[in-house]
């Protein structure tokens, strides 16, 4: 092939590359910039954090200390793909009555943290919340649980891998965005669809323990998505399934019994003197 025509073949590959990239981004992420409630709507200490990525970015996060101390431990809490912390507030309230700190933040392009919402960023993102977390007064970087709301779980795997925390929580979380597609898009070609947030090919490296919580009447998530994770993960594992829980009320048909898994199933992993 001449070289000219290596260069075309190049520029339609990057390309391609580029709008399907452009694609997932408008189809996978719903971020907000309205912030309009805070813990305080709840009753709820807490203060404003603001912190930078390593490539430059400025996030906005919420560290929310139990109010009974010492706290049992501490969770990073990875949003799903739409809204913006102040959606969240209601878990940080349940996990607070569990005994547990809080730290919420932000991606990128949500809420008040600046720039756009990529794979990438967000993976940036995680990092950059893991070491604000560990910042704040009073945290033991051994008893760090990450939490992973829907798209956030895929985010928190990646970080597991990278930083294993004391326990990993998958609530409603798919195994890959190309088995997204599959389920809502059955018509496109996998091809087509980025094999993005490839959780379950790498849930089984992690070296943490591993809680799913998942709804059995999720609509967007289907609870064999979640099961396919609990059954991928090494172990220690566990699945708790929410009865009449679909993707986005699981919080809220769970109630008080959310923040009381979380709490006493770090207690189990941390071990006597909890």
């Amino acid at each position: 092939m001449r070289r000219g025509a290596l260069v075309l073949v190049a520029a339609v590959v990057v390309g391609w590359l580029a709008m399907r990239t452009s694609l997932l981004n408008a189809l996978l992420y719903f971020p907000s910039r309205s912030v309009d409630a805070t813990p305080a709507a709840v009753g709820l200490e807490y203060r404003d954090v603001e912190f930078p990525t390593e490539d430059g970015e400025r996030l906005h996060g919420w560290w929310v200390p139990a109010p009974s101390q010492p706290p049992q431990c501490h969770v990073l809490l990875f949003h799903g793909n739409a809204g913006s912390i102040a959606d969240r507030v209601i878990h940080a309230k349940l996990l607070a009555e569990g005994g547990l700190d809080s730290f919420l933040f932000d991606y990128r392009g949500y809420g008040r943290s600046s720039g756009s919402p990529s794979e990438s960023g967000t993976y940036s993102d995680a990092r950059a919340a893991l070491a604000a977390l560990r910042r704040q007064p009073g945290v033991s970087t051994g008893r760090i649980v990450y939490l992973g709301e829907s798209l956030g779980g895929a985010v928190a795997v990646a970080l597991a891998l990278e930083a294993p925390p004391l326990g990993l929580v998958l609530q409603s979380t798919f195994t890959s965005v190309r088995a997204m597609g599959r389920v809502h898009y059955p018509f496109l070609p996998s091809v087509l669809v980025p094999d993005a947030y490839p959780s379950l090919e790498r849930i089984g490296r992690l070296a943490c323990p591993v809680l799913v919580m998942h709804g059995d009447r999720d609509e967007i998530v289907p609870l064999s998505e979640g099961q396919a994770l609990h059954h991928a993960a090494a172990g220690p594992k566990r699945l708790q399934v929410v009865r009449g829980a679909g993707h986005n009320d699981l919080v809220s048909v769970a109630g008080t019994a959310y923040g009381g898994a979380i709490a006493s199933w770090a207690r189990e992993l941390a071990g006597p003197g909890f």
